[in-house]
């Protein structure tokens, strides 16, 4: 295995984006990142800030999740919630039919829905919007778009995504070949640590689109969680 240059960010198109993409094999790679999800503990990232605000209120947390994928981050937070007695009303967009498609093939009371949350702005009223492992897949100007539409949606922005550093360039490499056959996967997953951002660079974006209160924090093995807030909206 060769390091890539790592410095700088190095955008890399990644297979799951295109279009053209087999039916068969996305839904086998959606697979293949819910399992990479759950072996990383990506709902356990947003878990304590989810949790946290939702004891603040006296009526159930609004949540957006975008860029759900097939929907396996809301459905583990909403098990959390359930076991911590705190209630959820969870939403989930996706630009992919194919995910929504999968993300609906069980019953669950989130509400699915495909939406481009880049290019068209996303329904308000949450409290918190969220998303994983996404803005790692979006040149500069696009992911504070999204930044902007995720803090017209809703109070609080949460962003749980990988960091570009050597480390998380192993992990991603060896848990890809790990934990799932999919060739989809075991190509997007390291291409996906050179396009990430680091910290800095992450809350530069946030202050571009607008966000206030923004936190970083450093997430094992190799996450970062953006935290900041809409300043025109009323905190929860």
């Amino acid at each position: 295995m060769l390091w890539p240059p790592l410095r700088s960010r190095r955008r890399i198109a990644e297979l799951m984006d295109d279009p053209a993409l087999d039916p068969v094999e996305h839904r086998r790679a959606l697979a293949g990142l819910a399992r990479l999800n759950r072996f990383s503990n990506s709902a356990g990232v947003l878990w304590p800030e989810i949790a946290k605000l939702a004891r603040c209120l006296q009526r159930p947390l609004r949540v957006l999740d975008v860029a759900t994928g097939r929907g396996d981050i809301p459905r583990q937070l909403l098990t959390r919630a359930s076991r911590a007695g705190l209630s959820l009303e969870v939403a989930a967009c996706d630009l992919s039919p194919t995910a929504i498609a999968e993300a609906t093939r069980e019953p669950s009371p989130i509400r699915f829905f495909v939406h481009d949350a880049v290019r068209q702005p996303l329904p308000g009223g949450f409290d918190v919007v969220m998303c994983s492992l996404f803005v790692h897949h979006l040149e500069e100007m696009d992911a504070v778009r999204l930044l902007r539409n995720m803090a017209a949606a809703g109070q609080w922005i949460l962003v749980n995504d990988l960091v570009r550093s050597r480390f998380s360039y192993c992990a991603v490499w060896l848990a890809c070949r790990l934990l799932t056959r999919s060739p989809v996967v075991r190509y997007d997953g390291p291409a996906s640590v050179c396009s990430a951002f680091t910290p800095p660079e992450m809350r530069t974006l946030a202050q571009q689109a607008g966000l206030t209160q923004i936190q970083m924090r450093r997430r094992f093995p190799c996450r970062l969680l953006l935290i900041g807030s809409n300043p025109s909206g009323s905190n929860p």
